[in-house]
């Protein structure tokens, strides 16, 4: 691989981390809800997932997923289904508010636990077809054929987890420094309220995602 060829996909893969999706919302949910800190977390199971996403594109399997209507619509269904539970638990849930009487260990039963956290982040990505349809347009773009296939993957992988663990975290840490504003109940009901809708939109938009299109992309 060739230095222009992987700058390049250095190029395309800032602007897939920057542009908002269900990753992004999840990384400021978390950073404002629990900090950047419980927040990484989160990302680490965001970027397993990329990685599979990485796999699956990578082996060809998207391609096969692409093939199949029945297989691309049972990803699309479980894959919005998911977000649409998270905007809901989301939406519903008491908001852990922190004082100076509240107690460490009181204030950790607010917060999901590691396993729990690093899951959430994993099945946010590894469940989002749109991830996958763009992964399989996107990476035949910068691999050369005639070398061979694993190193290039690993190349790619290591690079696209890089910039996108950074993005999440700069999403993080935008919405941790928030925090201070946030400590009332109300403005963290209003909090849960917001991006609550707004992962429940972003599930219920890949309900439209169409496989014809996306092969398009």
């Amino acid at each position: 691989m060739t230095f222009a060829t992987w700058f390049s996909f250095f190029c395309a893969a800032c602007l897939i981390a920057i542009s908002p999706g269900s990753g992004a919302i999840l990384s400021m949910s978390h950073g404002l809800t629990y900090g950047v800190k419980r927040a990484s977390v989160t990302i680490l199971g965001l970027q397993l997932g990329l990685l599979l996403v990485l796999v699956i594109a990578g082996a060809g399997v998207g391609s096969l997923l692409l093939a199949s209507e029945t297989a691309f619509g049972i990803v699309k269904i479980l894959g919005a289904l998911y977000l649409i539970y998270l905007g809901v638990t989301q939406f519903f849930s008491k908001p852990p508010i922190a004082t100076e009487r509240t107690d460490q260990a009181t204030d950790r039963t607010h917060v999901p636990d590691f396993h729990r956290r690093v899951l959430t982040g994993f099945l946010t990505n590894a469940s989002n077809p749109k991830g996958i349809v763009f992964m399989v347009a996107v990476l035949p773009n910068f691999i050369n054929s005639q070398a061979a296939l694993i190193p290039q993957l690993a190349i790619l992988a290591v690079t696209m987890v890089v910039v996108d663990t950074t993005v999440m975290h700069s999403y993080a840490l935008l919405a941790s420094s928030l925090q201070n504003l946030m400590r009332d109940a109300k403005a963290q009901v209003l909090q849960n309220r917001i991006f609550g809708a707004v992962l429940v939109l972003v599930g219920a938009s890949l309900f439209f995602v169409k496989r014809d299109a996306a092969v398009a992309v």
